[in-house]
C-alpha cells in the first residue's frame, strides 16, 4: 500500500501501526526524492506487502523533526511502529531491498 500523505500522521500514529512500514520523508521539489523513486519501487515490486507512506516534509513539519530528519530523501522502515533501520539519499535498490526483507522476517 502506498500512501502519500500532505496531512501529516501523528507520531501516535506512526508508533501504532502493526507489520513492516517504510515512511519516506522528501519533498516533491527536492533532486535526491525525485531520484530515489524509482529505487524504491524498485525494491518494493519484490517484497512482500509493506505499508509505504510518503510524508512531504520541510520547515514546521514536526514528524520529521521527531524522527530526527536532516536530509531528504529519508527512508525509515519500521516493524510493528518501532524503527528498524534507516537509510539517507539511497543510491542503490538493493540497500533498500536489504531493510524491506528484515522488517518483513516473520510478519
Amino acid at each position: 500500500m502506498d500512501t502519500a500523505h500532505n496531512s501529516e500522521p501523528t507520531r501516535a500514529e506512526i508508533d501504532s501501526l502493526q507489520g513492516p512500514a517504510l515512511i519516506e520523508f522528501g519533498a516533491a521539489w527536492c533532486g535526491y526524492c525525485r531520484a530515489a523513486r524509482p529505487l524504491i519501487a524498485s525494491a518494493l515490486s519484490g517484497a512482500s506487502p509493506v505499508r509505504h507512506i510518503r510524508i512531504e516534509d520541510g520547515k514546521g513539519r514536526r514528524l520529521g523533526r521527531s524522527f530526527g530528519v536532516k536530509l531528504w530523501p529519508t527512508l525509515i522502515f519500521l516493524k510493528d511502529g518501532k524503527e528498524m533501520a534507516r537509510l539517507v539519499r539511497p543510491e542503490n535498490s538493493d540497500l533498500i531491498r536489504r531493510a524491506l526483507e528484515n522488517i518483513c522476517k516473520d510478519a
